[in-house]
């Protein structure tokens, strides 16, 4: 059973207005060349009937299939994260837990046996904090994630 973390509305809000920006620009160069150089309609009405499919798309794209995290059973995904790290592990491979500041934003970190490790900025989330640190940790404890109490901090 996997399960995923959508993304923020107001990132998804941010995303949606910067491609109705770019769709429009792209009806007004088509309409400026049909105007300017007399050039066919059929043109024009080709950038808006793309514009118009483009927005309808990127719209069910955004609602239903972006997810910035997928949980499954065997481990993890992330994306649309620059800066995440690994952007992909098992459930085995995670060595620790832990929650940070980066840059002003709360994260979550998952530190792995090999001494990489994944960051997920929780803002980006279309979920409150506490309770993805909550389903991640569930996760792992499902899995006999137990922390080494004897291994020293990172630094």
């Amino acid at each position: 059973m996997s399960h995923d973390y959508r993304l923020a509305p107001h990132l998804a809000a941010r995303i949606f207005g910067f491609t109705l920006l770019l769709l429009g620009g792209i009806v007004f160069v088509a309409t400026a060349i049909v105007v300017l150089f007399s050039a066919p309609v059929l043109i024009l009405t080709v950038a808006v009937v793309l514009a118009v499919a483009g927005v309808f798309v990127l719209g069910f794209l955004l609602r239903s299939r972006a997810y910035v995290v997928r949980t499954t059973a065997d481990g993890y995904r992330v994306r649309f994260v620059r800066g995440a790290g690994v952007k992909q592990a098992r459930w085995g491979d995670v060595e620790e837990l832990v929650t940070n500041t980066i840059a002003g934003s709360p994260c979550l970190v998952l530190r792995l046996r090999n001494g990489t490790a994944t960051t997920i900025p929780v803002e980006v989330l279309a979920v409150d904090r506490e309770q993805f640190v909550r389903d991640i940790s569930t996760h792992l404890k499902e899995r006999g994630f137990k922390p080494d109490k004897r291994r020293p901090k990172r630094k």
